[in-house]
C-alpha cells in the first residue's frame, strides 16, 4: 500500500517520486494521461522515425548544477544549441535579438559599442521604470525592433495587447550587443539522446514507486495516503468552485514533408496577420539522428477552455487576486502540498521545476522525520 501519491507524472511528480522510494518509501504517481512526461512527453513517429515532442518542443538548459548532476543518472544529454529564427516583415532574422539582427534589420554595419549607441538613441529613456510588457519594449530597444519582434507576436501569444503585460515577460529575452545567437545562456544545454519520456520513465522505474496511468485522484481520495504531492492544476483540485484560472493553450497543425521543411528547428512568426505563432521542425531537435522525411507542428494560440491542455499561466490582475483566494484555501487543507507548474500557477523552466521537486523531497523527509507539519506550498505562488 503507498504511502505517498503524487498527482502527475511530469517532472515534478517523478522527482519528488524517485527521491521518497530512494528514502524507503512505497510511492503512487497517478497520472490521468496514458503517458508519463506531461508536455514534456516524446514519442518516436511510425512513419518517419522523427522524435516528437508532442506538446512544443523542450530545450533542456541550466546553470543548476545540482539539477544536472541529479539527470546524468538518468539519461544522455546530447549537445543542442537553440538557435531560433524569425520571419517578419518579409525577412528572416536571427533570434533573440543580437548585433546581426540589429545590423540586418537597419542595413548598417555597426559594432558593439556602436550597436548599443544606436538602440539607446531609439529607446524611450523617458520610461524610468517599465511597468507593462509595451514599455519594457520601448524602454529597451525602441519602437522598430518591437513592432518587428515582438508586438505582433506577444498579441497571438497572448490574446491580449502588451501594454495590458507585465514587463517581467520581456525581462525573459536577452539582447545580445555581439553575435551570438544561442538562444539560451546557460551552462548546460542539451537534449536527452532517447526523448524526455525514456528519462522519465527511467525516473519512476524503482520498486517503491507505482505508476497508475489513466488514473485521476479527487481531493477525496488524499484520505487514503499519509501525504499528497498535487502537481496537477490549483484550481482544478477545489473543482473550480472559485473559479477557474486563466491560461493559454496550444492547437497544432501538423506538417509533413520531405527533405528538410524550414531548414531550422524553430521559426517565430512576428507579422500579426500571421495566425500561427511559430513552426517547429522536430527532426532539427535531434541533429545527432538522420532521417529522410521531416515532421512540423504550426502552433496557434488561444484562450484555454475547460477540457483543453493548460500550458502558460496569464497570471494578470484577475487571475493573482483568485490565485490568493485559492492559496488560502490549500492551506486549510490536510496532508498535501501543491508543487510543480500547475500546482504554484507559475511558469517554469524544466531545470527550475527539478530543482524545486529535489527541495521539496528533502524538506519533506526532513518535516516527516522531525513529526513536524508540511506546508501546502514549498515555494510562495503568489
Amino acid at each position: 500500500m503507498a504511502e505517498v501519491c503524487t498527482v502527475g507524472a511530469g517532472f515534478s511528480g517523478a522527482v519528488i517520486a524517485r527521491q521518497l522510494a530512494e528514502a524507503g518509501l512505497a510511492v503512487a504517481v497517478c497520472d490521468t494521461r496514458d503517458h508519463v512526461a506531461g508536455n514534456c512527453h516524446t514519442e518516436r513517429d511510425t512513419a518517419s522515425g522523427v522524435m516528437l515532442h508532442r506538446y512544443g518542443p523542450h530545450i533542456f538548459h541550466t546553470d543548476n548544477e545540482r539539477v544536472w548532476s541529479f539527470l546524468q543518472d538518468y539519461t544522455q544529454f546530447m549537445p543542442y544549441t537553440n538557435r531560433v529564427k524569425t520571419t517578419t516583415q518579409g525577412h528572416v532574422y536571427s533570434l533573440p535579438v543580437n548585433l546581426l539582427t540589429i545590423n540586418q534589420f537597419f542595413g548598417t554595419t555597426l559594432s558593439p559599442a556602436e550597436a548599443r549607441e544606436f538602440i539607446e538613441a531609439r529607446a524611450d529613456l523617458s520610461i524610468e521604470d517599465p511597468q507593462t510588457f509595451e514599455e519594457q519594449a520601448l524602454r529597451f530597444v525602441g519602437p522598430e525592433l518591437y513592432e518587428a519582434f515582438f508586438k505582433g507576436y506577444t498579441q497571438k501569444q497572448w490574446g491580449c495587447e502588451p501594454a495590458e503585460l507585465p514587463a517581467s515577460i520581456l525581462k525573459r529575452l536577452p539582447l545580445r550587443f555581439n553575435y551570438d545567437d544561442n538562444y539560451f545562456f546557460h551552462k548546460y544545454q542539451g537534449m536527452p539522446r532517447d526523448g524526455y519520456t525514456a528519462l522519465v520513465e527511467k525516473l519512476l522505474d524503482h520498486p517503491g514507486i507505482e505508476v497508475r496511468l489513466g488514473t485521476a485522484v479527487t481531493r477525496a481520495d488524499v484520505a487514503n495516503y499519509q501525504h499528497v504531492f498535487w502537481s496537477g492544476p490549483l484550481d482544478g483540485y477545489f473543482d473550480f468552485r472559485l473559479g477557474r484560472l486563466g491560461y493559454r493553450t496550444l492547437d497544432f497543425r501538423e506538417i509533413r514533408a520531405s527533405g528538410d521543411y524550414q531548414g531550422c528547428a524553430v521559426m517565430n512568426y512576428g507579422d500579426p496577420e500571421v495566425p500561427y505563432t511559430r513552426i517547429s521542425e522536430h527532426k532539427h531537435f535531434s541533429p545527432w539522428e538522420e532521417h529522410a522525411n521531416t515532421v512540423c507542428f504550426a502552433e496557434y494560440s488561444r484562450a484555454c477552455e475547460p477540457g483543453d491542455i493548460p500550458y502558460y499561466p496569464i497570471r494578470l490582475a484577475g487571475e493573482q487576486a483568485l490565485l490568493r483566494d485559492y492559496v488560502a484555501l490549500a492551506r486549510d487543507e490536510s496532508n498535501i502540498s501543491f508543487v510543480g507548474r500547475l500546482g504554484t500557477y507559475r511558469y517554469l523552466d524544466m531545470d527550475v521545476t527539478i530543482a524545486e521537486a529535489l527541495d521539496a523531497a528533502e524538506r519533506f523527509l526532513a518535516l516527516r522525520a522531525a513529526g513536524a507539519p508540511v506546508p501546502a506550498f514549498f515555494t510562495e505562488p503568489a
